[in-house]
């Protein structure tokens, strides 16, 4: 039974950000045929950060009217409406209207906006939701978390979204005076991208599969009686209150601080049991203001680097290496996210200072590949193996690192209550806000990172 809430709870998981990752793995394939072009990521940048209104509005409820917002409702209005978004999508993502005398993308701009509006939503829905439930169910929630960005990128690289190759291509000799000949006609290699194993549409229509699945998941997992979600404490009570019945020796007799006759000195199994304020034997850690600072703004600063700085010049940091490279580290990074929260459950690290330094070090690979995208299109070794596979290696590093430590920043906030969760989403809605919000301006106002097309330009020696 056990296995089956942690089973929901990852499946509940991949809805957090399933739909947005996979309008973004998507944008290969949608820039060719929406009439923005090149120019729609930069539209999404800012449909995603307009649809923090709806964390704020959440936050603010929670704070000037406590208890009045049902979680359990708004959750299942949320992933409803993301199914509902997703699953229009895939018929109207490339319907355009006139506004103000040009095409433009009305429908995938609104539908976007549903989404970006459900995923950072969830920030401060889901995690709270999960104090229901049994602390150890926690990680398998993020395990979920981090395959919202696995599972679209798969399907991604399956679609062949992205995958391009170089060819020779002729260019005829200019025919002004009607006597061009072969001669006359020059040759250059350019990136030729192949067409997709299968739609845009079907692609879609398998994110609304999965928010669909997100969907039951979380009715099944809010419908669980308390007594089948914390059937372990249970459990343990129960072998309590049979041991406490048994006849035992009168010189052994003695009760113990919560009034019960054991059979066995007062730091027994009774008192184990009594440890944890939730009765799980684990013991409680309450850490003060400085420390809780500390934590709030690491998970600001983790979110910053993960959400908003550094995929905004993924592309600029490895697609100088070639498409290989830079398909294996966007795929490979998105394992490291769920396998980073898997080691949470085996190999839990609650101490700060190490928690601190795991940042700093993930910080140190982001600082590589943001060199390696401020040098671009010409980084380090480039067109040498060794230049793939430190590119490669140091993303995933990256990735890994600052997942575990935001993975073990929220196992730590768990013990400090309901409030705490919901700050911890505020930190990773607010830490997304400022990197996308610093990043923005670098990338498509001032031009700062360069791209060219890898198979035609050529580096200076």
């Amino acid at each position: 039974m056990a296995l089956l809430v942690h089973f929901l709870a990852c499946v509940f998981g991949t809805g957090s950000w399933m739909a947005i990752n996979g309008v973004w793995v998507e944008l290969p394939l949608l820039v060719n045929q929406l009439p923005e072009g090149w120019y729609l990521p930069s539209y999404l940048i800012i449909i995603v950060q307009l649809a923090n209104v709806g964390p704020l509005f959440v936050t603010l409820m929670h704070k000037w009217k406590p208890g009045l917002l049902s979680e359990v409702s708004v959750i299942c209005v949320l992933v409803s409406m993301g199914t509902v978004a997703c699953l229009l999508m895939a018929f109207l993502w490339d319907r355009t209207t006139a506004v103000a005398g040009s095409q433009h993308s009305t429908a995938f701009f609104v539908l976007t906006f549903v989404l970006s509006l459900v995923d950072c939503t969830s920030s401060v829905t889901f995690l709270p939701f999960m104090m229901r439930l049994h602390p150890r169910y926690v990680p398998s929630f993020f395990i979920g978390e981090g395959l919202s960005g696995l599972i679209p990128a798969l399907f991604a690289l399956a679609q062949g979204a992205g995958i391009s190759r170089c060819v020779n291509v002729t260019v005829p000799g200019n025919d002004t005076a009607g006597g061009a000949t072969a001669a006359d006609a020059s040759f250059h290699t350019q990136t030729q991208y192949s067409p997709a194993n299968f739609s845009s549409l079907v692609f879609f229509l398998i994110l609304a599969a999965m928010m669909l699945s997100c969907l039951v998941a979380f009715v099944s997992l809010s419908r669980l009686s308390k007594g089948w979600r914390l059937s372990t404490r249970h459990l343990c009570a129960s072998n309590v209150t049979l041991t406490s019945v048994q006849k035992v020796p009168a010189d052994q007799q003695g009760p113990t601080a919560s009034g019960v006759f054991t059979n066995g000195p007062a730091d027994g199994p009774v008192a184990s049991a009594a440890k944890g304020s939730d009765g799980t034997g684990q013991e409680t850690v309450t850490y003060s203001w400085a420390r809780l600072a500390f934590i709030y703004v690491l998970v600001a600063w983790v979110n910053a680097l993960t959400n908003g700085v550094l995929p905004s010049v993924q592309s600029y940091s490895c697609l100088p290496y070639g498409n290989v490279a830079y398909h294996l580290a966007a795929t490979l990074s998105s394992v490291a996210n769920p396998l980073a929260c898997t080691m949470v459950a085996f190999l839990p690290c609650r101490s700060l200072p190490a928690l601190g330094t795991l940042a700093l070090t993930g910080t140190a690979f982001g600082a590589y590949n943001m060199a390696m995208a401020a040098m671009s299109p010409c980084p380090l070794l480039q067109r040498s193996e060794w230049g793939d596979a430190l590119i490669v290696i140091s993303w995933v590093l990256f990735t890994g690192t600052l997942s575990y430590v935001k993975v073990m920043a929220g196992v730590a906030l768990r013990s400090q209550g309901h409030s705490a969760l919901v700050w911890y989403g505020v930190g990773e809605q607010l830490g997304s806000l400022l990197g996308a919000v610093v990043m923005f301006p670098l990338v498509n106002v001032y031009s700062l990172f360069k791209s060219a097309d890898f198979c035609s330009f050529q580096c200076p020696a």
